[in-house]
This record gives C-alpha cells, sequence and structure tokens, in this order.
C-alpha cells in the first residue's frame, strides 16, 4: 500500500469503512504483534493483546485526528498504553526478547561512537538487556520501526526533546555496559595490570 493509498483508506476508514480499516489491519498487524510481543515475551499475550489494539482503533477511528503523523503511529501508541496496562496488572516487569528484534550495525554518533562487528553481537544483547524496559522499548522503536524522535514521543507519551534525551542516555549506557564486558572478556595479561590486580583480589577467598 502506497503512502496516498494509505491516507485514502485512513479517510474511509474514519467515514466508516470497515473494508478500508481491514486494508490498514493488514498493513500493520504484523508489526503491531512483533512490538507487543517483544513488549510482553509471550504469544499468548501477543496476540490478545493486538486483537485488543485493533478493536480499540476500530472502535475509535472516527475521532483520529491528523497530526502529520503516519497512522501508524497512532496505533504503535494503543499498544504502548495496552502494555503497559497489562504489566501494571501484573506487578512484573518482563524483559523485552531483543534477539530478533535489535539490529547490530546501529549507527552511533559521537561520544557514543562504537563499532559493532557481528562477534559483538551477544555482548551487544546482553548489555540491552540489562537496560529498563522503557530503554529497551525506545530502541525497538528507533532502530527495529525506524521511528522518528517526534513519533516515538506521540507513542511512549513524551516531548521530542525527552526522547533525545532518553536515547542519549541509552546509548551512553550501552556504551559503558559494552566497554566493561569487553574488558571482562579479555585475558588478564591483555588487561592493565591494576585491573588484574582488581580480579585477582576478587578472586581470593
Amino acid at each position: 500500500m502506497t503512502e496516498p493509498d494509505e491516507q485514502a483508506a485512513l479517510s474511509q476508514a474514519i467515514a466508516g469503512d470497515r473494508e478500508a480499516f481491514g486494508l490498514l489491519y493488514e498493513r500493520y498487524v504484523a508489526r503491531i504483534y512483533n512490538y507487543v510481543y517483544y513488549r510482553t515475551g509471550n504469544s499468548h499475550d501477543a496476540e490478545d493483546l493486538t486483537a485488543r489494539v485493533f478493536y480499540r482503533a476500530m472502535h475509535h477511528i472516527r475521532q483520529y485526528q491528523d497530526r502529520g503523523l503516519p497512522v501508524s503511529a497512532w496505533l504503535y501508541r494503543i499498544a504502548h498504553n495496552l502494555v503497559a496496562n497489562w504489566h501494571r496488572d501484573r506487578g512484573r516487569r518482563t524483559e523485552i526478547p531483543l534477539d530478533d528484534a535489535l539490529p547490530f550495525s546501529i549507527p552511533i554518533e559521537h561520544p557514543e561512537s562504537m563499532l559493532l562487528q557481528s562477534e559483538e553481537r551477544e555482548r551487544l544483547l546482553h548489555a540491552a538487556r540489562r537496560l529498563p524496559a522503557e530503554r529497551q522499548q525506545l530502541l525497538i522503536l528507533k532502530f527495529v520501526e525506524h521511528f522518528s524522535n517526534a513519533e516515538i514521543g506521540q507513542i511512549m507519551g513524551r516531548t521530542e526533546g525527552a526522547v533525545k534525551s532518553l536515547y542519549h542516555r541509552t546509548l551512553m549506557a550501552l556504551r559503558d555496559d559494552l566497554v566493561t564486558l569487553v574488558a571482562d572478556d579479555e585475558p588478564e595479561e591483555k588487561q592493565p595490570s591494576h585491573q588484574a590486580e582488581l580480579r585477582q583480589g576478587k578472586e581470593k577467598p
């Protein structure tokens, strides 16, 4: 579906055309499901919540307001709210399974610049899993869905400036964690003498 076709389908769906809404559903159902799955960690709840996302979207489509952002941002916002309620009801934070979600050639800018090669995949995943759920969510929206900061802000209920700040802090945290993981994986003879001494001291009974 091209952009003009999507806009036409959206206009028709707002006017009450169920078939036009079905076109939007077909275009975005897989992406919404993947996002919800990454946020919940299991297929059963992901399927249920995805169905609820589109049921709610269809129910409120006539109130949709075009704010210059793609309709997908509106759908992700609904998904974000439903997933937040899901986590709150269960009183737990579920780790996002980033293995298939997070790409491994992130264009990180200075001062976060790091060359991420394929052999660093596990280090990156390990560092990403240690981040708070909100920051993992930001990585998914930024690097998997390729949303702009403005679109992410609408989805997460933050200002564009707040998203930029969170993005910067997230990359800084990843950088610091990756540096630590790389240092931990190096043989002691390749580490600075003070690091080796600290490690030896920790190993003493």
